[in-house]
């Protein structure tokens, strides 16, 4: 059976990206822990679809990165949600609920 996350959209994932630095500023390794941990594991980020999100996301400018030292005394660059970031995970998440609800609806199609 193949893996939860392996057919795991491009914008499920920016939105789950996004949703992680809501919390507050993080590197890479923190944000896929973030995302493991919050969805209790059934969720696991591999870096070859997480970095490319992180950078595409900067690209548009939903976030923001520095240059910083980790709590392994190590440099690690850092994200942040930007206003626009902020923003655009609203909109996504409010279509994010309208759509998994509208699918949830025909998945119980008949079984009243």
């Amino acid at each position: 059976m193949p893996h939860p996350t392996e057919g795991l959209l491009q914008g499920t994932l920016d939105m789950l990206v996004l949703k992680a630095l809501r919390i507050g500023p993080m590197h890479g390794w923190g944000i896929a822990e973030r995302i493991e941990s919050g969805s209790e594991g059934v969720l696991e980020m591999n870096q070859g679809s997480l970095y490319p999100a992180l950078y595409r996301l900067e690209r548009q400018g939903l976030l923001q990165s520095e240059w910083s030292t980790s709590e392994n005394n190590r440099r690690a660059r850092f994200y942040s949600l930007t206003p626009a970031g902020r923003r655009h995970l609203a909109l996504e998440r409010a279509n994010w609920e309208r759509i998994s609800q509208a699918v949830n609806l025909v998945l119980k199609l008949n079984e009243d």
